[in-house]
């Protein structure tokens, strides 16, 4: 199977890589693969593959806040142009999205069918990505995730292991709640779904939940450290950009197909301890 993965150099892109590599994989990314360029779309008919994993975003979700134009042109527009390139191939598109087009005023969570309401511009430029690619292709497949982390690119569960080796205390948001998503997993997941017939909207997440401080704590349990993990607010956190204060994911659709992600906490002891382990190398 011929499968062509945008944004192959980034977090989800590389982990993409090692689960499909029984496959021929195209790989587009920065800088000869710009979603700001309408030349993208001709760059995915060309290539003719069967299947087209929509990875690439722009995903800084506060400095959205500050270039709200820029995050449309790449999660909207960008994403336009790849639909119209797949569909020009007639190959199969997976889209990438996430859990910030909700707006956390649930308790409970959220199926795929729930209401969408994002509050920050990072979750508007994503739910119009995911509205253009299956009004260009309802046989397309939207994924929602979240809170993912990875070995390659920044992340949260990165970031809290170097600070937890580098600060005598770490302060962590405790009134927002969510599911870590490993992107190994994810990749995984994906490399699964592509041997089933799905459509539509997914919710692929990590089992379970937990708060960022929560989740901070667990990494820093898992690195057999001290550092001592002090809870604080949204606000006091003082981030530019709203988020959701819950935006747990139910992924009953996968479930469906037989397709289950591992429990968040599980996946993350394993990455924190290789992770130590190449920091220790």
């Amino acid at each position: 199977m011929r499968i062509l993965i945008t944004g192959a150099n980034g977090q989800l892109g590389c982990d993409l890589q090692r689960a499909l590599e029984s496959h021929e994989l195209i790989l587009m990314d920065l800088p000869t693969f710009d979603l700001i360029k309408s030349s993208c779309e001709e760059q995915v008919a060309s290539a003719q593959p069967d299947v087209v994993i929509h990875a690439a975003a722009y995903t800084d979700v506060d400095g959205a806040e500050h270039q709200p134009d820029l995050a449309m042109a790449v999660n909207a527009q960008g994403t336009e142009w790849v639909a119209q390139g797949a569909a020009r191939a007639k190959a199969r598109l997976i889209y990438i999205s996430t859990d910030y087009v909700f707006d956390g005023l649930k308790r409970t969570p959220y199926l795929e069918s729930d209401l969408l309401n994002p509050l920050n511009v990072y979750g508007k430029s994503k739910l119009e990505g995911e509205r253009r690619v299956l009004d260009l292709s309802p046989d397309s497949l939207v994924v929602r995730t979240s809170w993912l982390y990875g070995a390659h690119g920044k992340n949260f569960v990165k970031t809290m292991i170097r600070l937890a080796m580098e600060q005598p205390d770490l302060r962590v948001v405790a009134d927002q709640r969510g599911c870590p998503t490993n992107a190994v997993d994810l990749a995984q997941a994906l490399a699964q779904m592509l041997r089933v017939d799905i459509r539509g909207i997914v919710h692929a997440a990590g089992t379970g939940d937990c708060t960022w401080y929560e989740l901070a704590s667990a990494i820093v349990s898992a690195m057999g450290r001290q550092t001592p993990v002090h809870p604080i607010t949204t606000a006091e956190a003082g981030r530019r950009a709203a988020r959701p204060s819950y935006s747990v994911l139910a992924n009953c659709v996968l479930k469906q197909s037989g397709i289950i992600l591992p429990y968040w906490r599980d996946s993350l002891i394993q990455f924190v301890k290789s992770a130590a382990a190449s920091t220790a190398e």
